[in-house]
């Protein structure tokens, strides 16, 4: 592809246009928005990588119930932000988010910094997470590059240079931060970031976007050409890989279950979780050898992760209590399961309904 852009870069048509659209037709409802409270936009924003909107919105709400500010959450334990997080995915989110929240207690005293690149030095802020705080919290000049974003502005540009490599990207941060607005920051600003958002998650879609419905599609290089769908270039994609795992599911008749804590770094680092084994007989291989006869292979569960598909072998056993010592102590019954964090797939095996 011709590497293209637009001819016009610096005569704030799309810095304009963008905040006048937001203003009517963007989004204005999200339990995130109408705030420019940094913890509030802070956790949205975390929340909102890799996980779609309809799906963040619950989780936002009681995470907010309970860790309505960032003291509160810096005060509590990883347990606790686990649980709630459970079921999100990409828990390095929740670990970092907590870390990050103890900073931000101990360091500035319990306020966010207020610029892009003092944001971006906290645990698990990046280059356009930061700028969203700060545009949107702060009204600071920044641009946020996300994939939203860099779907709207390498269409609208025309720039067909390969994200995948390093230079193009950092060539697109520079196209980005030219088309920033330049006047009325404190109300355009945030209006801007949003709406660029906004953009790319409705209209300007990856596939099949409404055109007819942008309010660039007039000096849009990519919809002029009819290659919408080209834009963003990135060539390297990553491939799908498979992983099977054995779980050990060993129950009391009282209804206790051995879990552990896996390790970091780990499929679910963090998060409780039954005893993974690479294969059966290293299961089988942990049980004293008069129960290894009385384990039921259950079925097997298929769980999707972003660039793997894991294949998950629940194999049960009833353990008399007696034996209970010789798996180890982390025994837990069903009121305190419910305060830890559980994988999806492990939660919904042990609580069917």
């Amino acid at each position: 592809m011709t590497l293209t852009h637009n001819p016009v870069l610096c005569d704030r048509f799309l810095a304009h246009a963008v905040v006048q659209w937001q203003n009517q037709f963007g989004r204005h409802d999200l339990p995130w928005q109408n705030t420019r409270d940094p913890y509030r936009v802070w956790l949205s924003e975390i929340m909102l990588q890799q996980t779609q909107v309809v799906t963040v919105c619950d989780y936002y709400l009681r995470f907010l119930g309970r860790f309505p500010d960032v003291l509160t959450l810096a005060n509590a334990s990883l347990d606790d932000v686990l649980a709630l997080w459970a079921g999100l995915g990409y828990y390095s989110r929740a670990r970092n988010l907590h870390r990050c929240a103890q900073q931000v207690a101990s360091v500035y005293d319990g306020h966010f910094p207020q610029t892009a690149l003092q944001l971006e030095t906290l645990p698990g802020i990046g280059r356009s997470t930061a700028a969203a705080i700060a545009s949107l919290c702060f009204a600071q000049r920044t641009a946020i590059l996300d994939g939203n974003v860099k779907r709207v502005l390498t269409r609208y540009l025309g720039f067909a240079g390969d994200l995948a490599l390093t230079p193009q990207v950092r060539r697109l941060w520079d196209e980005a931060t030219q088309q920033l607005p330049v006047e009325a920051l404190s109300i355009n600003m945030p209006r801007y970031t949003q709406g660029m958002m906004d953009l790319g998650a409705s209209i300007c879609s990856s596939r099949q976007p409404r055109c007819c419905d942008c309010p660039l599609a007039s000096r849009c290089v990519a919809h002029k050409l009819g290659k919408a769908e080209q834009f963003p270039v990135l060539t390297r994609k990553l491939k799908r890989t498979a992983q099977s795992l054995w779980l050990l599911w060993a129950q009391t008749p009282d209804d206790m279950i051995y879990l552990t804590r896996r390790p970091t770094p780990g499929v679910w680092a963090g998060l409780y979780a039954l005893p993974m084994f690479e294969d059966r007989a290293a299961l089988q291989a942990a049980l004293p050898a008069k129960l290894q006869q009385a384990l039921l292979d259950m079925p097997v569960i298929k769980h999707v992760l972003t660039h793997k598909d894991l294949y998950l072998h629940p194999v049960f056993v009833l353990l008399p209590s007696r034996f209970k010592e010789q798996l180890g102590a982390d025994w837990y019954g069903p009121a305190q399961r419910q305060k830890l964090g559980l994988p999806a797939p492990v939660k919904k095996l042990l609580n069917p309904v």
